[in-house]
């Protein structure tokens, strides 16, 4: 019975706990939601609910005042919002993620989620946060138990081929430049960008840039398994780290589990309080 309850954990099978806020870190239902949403005490993603205003709020492509808007000025209004984002929440640690929302619906209309490289990176970014404006409107964080965007973004989205449009309840994620990309995350070692002179002409703008966060993705993620080889020898303990400011040593957060390990954790501590009770 247990191992069946962790196999369905976070799934639609699973009648307990919300799969949705599971994903995706936000739920259409909201606190009125029939199932659970175990929102975690640590995380190194945070998410900014509604932060990002797009100019054609009301109606897609077109101004408040029944206007229409030009895709470019629309893009360039995003960039200079993702930039001013990043070089934010750059200063409390390297950023792995930030991915920006470009759905309708109202619970994730705007939701930015940025994951840090460690835990105390996003503790810290949120404890700063906290009591903040952004564009004269108060900025509301949270932790999320998104990690793993793979499982929250719409594939059929990515494909250019979604039928519910802006009010999926899976993760439009809305693109920046590649030149923006590569200024941004450049910085960071291990970044990599695809140097390739040729394209097929038939390929997809969104495909292609698709693919190229796919190879950025995959190359960050085995210099991530690279370092973490490097701090788990011997004993198969982490190396202590020094900060830099204080003098004094750390530890760094804990390596980041995925979601077979999220749900034997959780079924092991629901368990644990069966038998006090």
């Amino acid at each position: 019975m247990a191992e069946h309850l962790a196999s369905i954990f976070g799934t639609e099978k699973d009648r307990v706990n919300c799969p949705f806020y599971f994903k995706i870190g936000a739920c259409r239902h909201g606190d009125r939601c029939s199932r659970l949403h175990n929102r975690p005490t640590i995380s190194p993603t945070l998410l900014l609910s509604n932060m990002y205003q797009r100019p054609d709020m009301i109606t897609p492509g077109i101004d408040a005042q029944g206007q229409p808007l030009d895709p470019h000025k629309i893009q360039e209004h995003f960039e200079e919002f993702y930039e001013d984002i990043f070089e934010e929440l750059n200063k409390f640690g390297e950023i792995e993620s930030l991915n920006v929302c470009d759905n309708l619906a109202d619970h994730m209309i705007g939701n930015v989620y940025v994951l840090f490289k460690e835990e105390d990176q996003a503790a810290a970014a949120l404890q700063a946060l906290q009591g903040r404006f952004y564009s004269g409107r108060p900025i509301i964080a949270d932790f999320s138990p998104v990690t793993d965007f793979r499982e929250a973004t719409c594939r059929q989205f990515e494909e250019n081929n979604c039928n519910r449009g802006g009010y999926c309840n899976f993760m439009h994620v809305k693109l920046i430049g590649r030149d923006l990309r590569r200024k941004l995350f450049g910085r960071y070692r291990g970044y990599r960008v695809s140097r390739s002179r040729s394209r097929s002409r038939s390929v997809s703008p969104r495909k292609r840039e698709r693919d190229y966060d796919r190879r950025e993705r995959d190359s960050r993620d085995r210099d991530r398994d690279r370092d973490r080889d490097r701090d788990y020898r011997g004993n198969g303990r982490r190396n202590d780290k020094y900060d830099r400011e204080g003098g004094r040593k750390r530890h760094g957060s804990p390596v980041r589990e995925g979601s077979e390990e999220r749900r034997a954790r959780i079924e092991q501590w629901n368990r644990e309080r069966e038998e006090k009770q």
